[in-house]
């Protein structure tokens, strides 16, 4: 560590040491002029270079998109004895538990060409009550009442929506509408909107028809019933953020499996009455909160940090192997007879070299880059967490955001940096990180803003300064900024001058202490139990 002489002042030594703290270690360590913060780069030359008609061999982990929960992690996370909240902050970071605001939901039934239902106890047609053993039909404005499903006439009125006898939530079987044609029944009201045929409903009794057919209700019977529970929270706040946000929802994988009352079991229906209401929230509103079948150990990140996933070591596709013929990849990509087949970046992130992130395809017609999502769906693998075979060169690492292994459970007590978050990075709580690796991820994206803003609001000072009638001489630069942290746990940078020292932090700005006043601070303890200076103190 540098010394600070001071060129008008009694000379004495000062070092990182004598001010009262190390500098926190970072990956990357600090790079004066904040470039080159935090990064890592792969060399893409030399990639897999095969004949056309040579197959190419994938070693691939994980099934879907891998963003958010992991469904077959949730699972193994519960047999751990992990509880829905656990796996929800685990998975959601950022993010924190929320009630809904509108019950509503309204969801397109797909594959509905029409509307026509009965009920047993009854139902209503506007201001129409419909008897038991009657039918309705709706075709565009009216709604038509037979004597059963297709039988005599009874009497039409203009509507557009059939609403069971009692709006309740959680009716019972005779209450519900079911269709003439197939007879599946729904919970709520159908009707008809502008792309075809809809079930509007309260929320909670559509995530009763979801979890069924986007999780395993026997998990239940073999210690899941949390990821149940967990599933039934992210199924909530999915479909209330997507239609918050304009998205049109169906019952489909194009937003989420629902198959009415007709696909629910009361396992999964347990799960759903447990979290009645509960959603995720994200910066205030309800999170949009994907989930895939299995992660394959590491979640891809996104809008949520990315984390490692222990619980998916249970899931049948945790680790996979594909193998793809050379024709089919020239064929999917559309370069002719296939060159050569490279990952050129990846996130860096669980075994190999992580997610695919770009791949570069190289054939007889040309060179085509992708995303590795893309060519998940190009080459129908089962995720975009792959790597080529015998490929010699390593991808691009680019990081995203990553979040701790637990939820809770730390070993250093970061609470004093939560009154800064708002400021530096909306949305980033830090609490209960378990690790130095979890405290390297959670904090990185803050710090980079924090160098970013420090180094230059030290650099305005320091000019400032010179221009400033300050009798102490130079304030030539000795160090270049460390990253420390004072007795109370806030972050800040410290920049060791000729004549004195430079603090920021997020909470204080930039000061400046010098001669006398820099004495008289590291004597009363420093940065160890004064903090960061509030003033600039130039004598």
């Amino acid at each position: 560590m540098p010394n600070v002489r001071p060129s008008r002042a009694k000379k004495r030594t000062v070092t990182f040491a004598a001010l009262g703290l190390a500098p926190v270690l970072l990956a990357g360590g600090l790079v004066a002029g904040g470039t080159g913060l935090f990064s890592s780069t792969g060399d893409s030359a030399g990639g897999v270079v095969l004949a056309a008609d040579s197959p190419i061999v994938l070693d691939g982990h994980g099934h879907g998109h891998g963003r958010g929960l992991g469904q077959w992690g949730a699972y193994g996370y519960a047999k751990q004895g992990w509880s829905a909240d656990q796996i929800l902050r685990h998975y959601y970071g950022n993010t924190v538990a929320g009630k809904v605001g509108t019950p509503d939901v309204t969801v397109s039934l797909s594959e509905k060409s029409s509307a026509s239902v009965h009920a047993a106890a009854g139902m209503r047609v506007g201001a129409e009550q419909v008897a038991p053993g009657q039918a309705v039909s709706l075709s565009g404005t009216t709604a038509t009442i037979t004597q059963g499903c297709g039988g005599a006439l009874v009497k039409t009125v203009q509507a557009t929506q059939v609403d069971p006898i009692d709006p309740g939530t959680n009716r019972p079987d005779n209450e519900l509408l079911t269709f003439c044609a197939g007879g599946d029944k729904y919970r709520g009201s159908i009707g008809l909107g502008p792309g075809g045929v809809v079930n509007k409903l309260h929320v909670d009794d559509y995530v009763k028809g979801v979890i069924p057919k986007e999780s395993m209700p026997s998990w239940a019977d073999s210690g899941g019933f949390e990821a149940l529970k967990a599933q039934a929270v992210a199924a909530r706040s999915y479909v209330v953020a997507g239609l918050a946000s304009g998205r049109k929802m169906d019952n489909t994988q194009q937003s989420q499996m629902y198959h009415g009352a007709s696909g629910e079991d009361p396992r999964t229906n347990r799960a759903a009455d447990a979290t009645a209401g509960q959603v995720r929230l994200l910066n205030g509103k309800p999170a949009l909160t994907e989930f895939s079948a299995s992660t394959g150990g590491y979640t891809a990140g996104g809008i949520f940090p990315a984390v490692r996933d222990a619980g998916d070591s249970i899931a049948p596709a945790h680790s996979w192997t594909a193998t793809v013929s050379a024709s089919s990849i020239g064929s999917a990509f559309g370069v002719g007879a296939l060159k050569s087949f490279e990952v050129i970046e990846a996130n860096g992130l669980g075994e190999g070299s992580g997610r695919a992130l770009k791949v570069r395809v190289v054939g007889t017609g040309g060179t085509v880059e992708a995303t590795g999502d893309q060519a998940r769906t190009k080459l129908q693998l089962k995720s975009d967490w792959f790597a080529v075979k015998g490929q010699k060169s390593m991808p691009k690492t680019v990081k995203p955001q990553v979040g701790p292994d637990s939820p809770g459970g730390s070993l250093l007590d970061l609470s004093p940096l939560n009154s800064l978050l708002g400021q530096l990075v909306p949305g980033l709580p830090i609490v209960g990180l378990p690790d130095v690796a979890g405290l390297i991820g959670q904090v990185t994206p803050m710090v980079e803003q924090l160098l970013t803003e420090g180094i230059k609001a030290l650099a305005a000072k320091q000019v400032a300064l010179d221009r400033s009638d300050n009798s102490q001489g130079s304030t030539g630069t000795v160090a270049a900024p460390q990253l420390l942290t004072d007795g109370k746990g806030m972050p800040g940078l410290v920049q060791v001058l000729q004549n004195g020292v430079l603090y920021f932090s997020p909470a204080t700005g930039a000061h400046a202490l010098v001669g006398q006043a820099l004495t008289d601070f590291l004597n009363a303890g420093g940065l160890a139990k004064l903090g960061f200076p509030t003033a600039d103190a130039l004598r």
